[in-house]
């Protein structure tokens, strides 16, 4: 049996922090198994690259030809300069599993990367359960699934649970409103109220004024009344007094 060659190399620095958390995002963006399959990606992107190097002094009808080849592999390249810019994630966009995402057939790479290997996906009338394979350009639009997805209820529902978050959200503003406005009710009729306590104080504090003002000229005439009779009386002591003294 003859030993498979390796389709990439593993990293000279198994511990760099910085290639590892890169690694960790593409493997979440894009659903990979392993990083293996970063790695493998890289490889290829390798390849192409130097193959595009080589060409840098070929002629033009060679670079042409290698260009509509990249074309049409799916890689929007229109120069050798481009193609020498390609990298990792160039790569891993042209895998039937993104490819399925970017179409709007599923809803994440783990569910695309499923039905990949459940056979739930064919390219024209041939089914393809390799999650890691390259679509063309021709070959994109014949991408499809061959079950029907519970897409449609699932966003009805969640619609649904927004309408209902709107609708509550909408009730109790018009309850805050209406409290609001039964505050300000009050809080006039308590004005109304006070002010017509206070004018009540005031219509009572003048009464007992002009009542207090008529005790006072009642008295002062009762007074004028009775000084006369005491001067008669004070009158007749005194005659009385003199006529002792006779």
């Amino acid at each position: 049996m003859i030993r498979q060659k390796k389709k990439y190399s593993r990293p000279q620095r198994p511990f760099d922090k910085v290639r590892i958390d890169e690694e960790n995002i593409l493997r979440e963006k894009y659903g990979l198994k392993n990083k293996k399959e970063i790695w493998k990606a890289d490889a290829s992107i390798g390849r192409i690259r130097n193959l595009a190097k080589q060409l840098i002094t070929a002629s033009e009808e060679d670079k042409n030809a290698f260009i509509e080849r990249m074309k049409a592999r799916g890689f929007e390249v229109e120069n050798i300069a481009e193609v020498l810019a390609l990298d990792k994630e160039n790569w891993l966009k042209r895998r039937l599993q993104t490819i399925l995402l970017t179409k709007g057939l599923t809803t994440t790479p783990k569910q695309a990367r499923q039905l990949i290997t459940h056979k739930h996906v064919s390219i024209g009338n041939q089914i393809v359960n390799v999650p890691s394979y390259m679509v063309t350009l021709a070959e994109e639009n014949l991408v499809k699934l061959n079950i029907v997805l519970k897409v449609n209820q699932k966003t009805s529902k969640e619609e649904e649970i927004k309408k209902e978050i709107l609708d509550k959200e909408q009730t109790d503003e018009e309850f805050a409103e209406e409290s609001k406005e039964n505050d300000m009710s009050d809080e006039t009729s308590e004005k109304n109220s006070d002010e017509s306590s206070e004018s009540e104080e005031v219509a009572e504090s003048e009464d007992t004024g002009s009542s207090n003002e008529e005790n006072a000229e009642q008295s002062s005439d009762d007074v004028k009344e009775e000084s006369p009779v005491e001067d008669v009386e004070d009158n007749k002591t005194e005659e009385e007094n003199e006529e002792v003294k006779e």
